[in-house]
């Protein structure tokens, strides 16, 4: 997957916005004001792209355990997060479903009236 692939994919969700909350380096995805997706662009400049992504606990393990390219999140909660490594044994397929994940359960997280707002948008 490209940076431009990711980016895109991404950005088309309903509702997603993206920002540079901690630096100019790291790309954040959010929905309804949350993050569900972040990148490093240095990473991806310096051919090793990596991308961290919400998940549900049991399956964030599981899929640690299935996959050497997916690891605990790098910086966030370890419980809740994982990193991707792209470009690796995970391909371009899984990796959208693993953002679909994300996405989906940043967004159900949301209060019913911003979740009315995201559909709306």
């Amino acid at each position: 997957m490209t940076i431009d692939v990711f980016y895109e994919y991404c950005l088309a969700k309903k509702g997603v916005t993206e920002h540079f909350p901690f630096d100019e380096d790291t790309l954040v995805f959010k929905v309804g004001g949350k993050m569900f997706a972040l990148s490093s662009l240095k990473e991806w400049e310096n051919n090793n792209p990596a991308v961290n992504l919400k998940c549900d606990p049991e399956r964030a393990l599981e899929l640690r355990g299935q996959f050497d390219d997916i690891q605990a999140g790098y910086h966030m909660s370890k419980v809740h997060w994982n990193t991707v490594k792209v470009n690796g044994s995970v391909n371009d397929a899984f990796l959208k479903e693993l953002i679909d994940h994300s996405y989906d359960l940043v967004f159900k997280s949301l209060t019913k009236k911003l979740q009315a707002e995201v559909l709306n948008s």
